[in-house]
């Protein structure tokens, strides 16, 4: 369009198709501050131009389905460029925000701690665990994600240890001796023998240090269950364990984790993965809504601005 010398003033909103929990906003207001024009607001209303504005909605708001979230008023050129990188900023983050939220909601009062590192590029991971902190998760795995969401890392014992160790007993002791107070002692148990004997065997040779232990069945042997932690739970308590936290994993989803919580399961927290870095992108759209203040609108949408009222100015 530069060639042509066509850059008109534009008003750009950018919405969504299903509701969520809003992510990713904070970032592309970074970017939009970057690239738009650097003029003063006041002498903006007070010559009457006033062409660079952003609105937009607050972080981790839960929006509606079509609902703007972000309002741009500005020459097309400024920023027309980054259209793409803005909506896959909005879309990703809110997916993942908003899958982590919905575990939240199913595990009630119980923690819910994000796993998904591991299912997603190394590149953004960090932006995963951030979006799943918002999304009310507790903390997450990564140093960098746990850092950005302004959270202490969680993480435990990977099943590499105890199966290079040979024992889990052997394997827990090693990490507990050689790692820094400052990461709690949760260990995995279940790798060669039943979850609880190896829950009570760590038990009694870490004492007080350990926290709390990790089952995580593989669906090979039906999975973690409600009864396998009522039991578990009930001979920590016996052996007077009952300091000893339990965390489970594996393939949770809130369905999965509505069942642990309506039988009271005494499940400690959830470490969910797959669930939240495989949510779906909410398909957010960007669309020129005024051109020079005049109302367009694509076929089969209708011209003009979208009803943003939660929408604040903050350009």
């Amino acid at each position: 369009m530069r060639l042509e010398s066509l850059n008109p003033k534009v008003l750009m909103d950018f919405s969504a198709p299903r509701p969520g929990v809003l992510c990713g906003v904070e970032e592309a207001k970074a970017l939009l501050l970057n690239v738009l024009p650097k003029v003063e607001h006041d002498n903006q209303v007070n010559n009457g131009s006033d062409v660079v504005q952003v609105w937009a909605m607050e972080e981790g708001e839960k929006f509606e389905a079509g609902e703007p979230v972000l309002r741009v008023i500005s020459k097309y050129a400024s920023f027309g460029l980054y259209e793409t990188s803005i909506l896959g900023m909005l879309s990703s983050s809110t997916g993942w925000a908003t899958a982590a939220s919905e575990c939240v909601e199913s595990a009630g009062e119980t923690t819910v701690i994000a796993y998904g590192a591991r299912h997603i590029h190394p590149n953004v991971a960090h932006i995963l665990d951030y979006a799943s902190v918002l999304g009310g998760c507790s903390s997450a795995s990564t140093l960098l994600g746990s850092r950005q969401s302004g959270r202490n890392p969680f993480g435990n014992m990977p099943h590499s240890l105890p199966l290079i160790f040979g024992d889990t007993v052997v394997a827990a002791q090693a990490f507990d001796r050689h790692l820094g107070m400052e990461i709690q002692r949760i260990v995995l148990v279940g790798t060669f023998g039943d979850e609880g004997e190896e829950a009570l065997k760590v038990s009694q040779a870490l004492r007080d240090k350990l926290r709390g232990i990790r089952i995580d069945t593989p669906s090979e042997r039906g999975g973690v269950t409600p009864t396998m932690v009522g039991e578990l739970r009930a001979r920590m308590d016996q052996m007077n364990f009952k300091h000893v936290e339990i965390y489970i994993s594996g393939g949770l989803n809130p369905t999965r984790i509505k069942e642990f919580q309506d039988l009271n399961s005494p499940v400690n927290g959830y470490l969910v993965g797959s669930y939240i870095s495989g949510a779906s992108p909410n398909d957010f759209t960007a669309d020129i809504r005024e051109i020079e203040d005049k109302a367009v609108a694509k076929r089969g949408r209708i011209p003009g601005k979208l009803d943003g009222p939660r929408l604040d100015r903050i350009i």
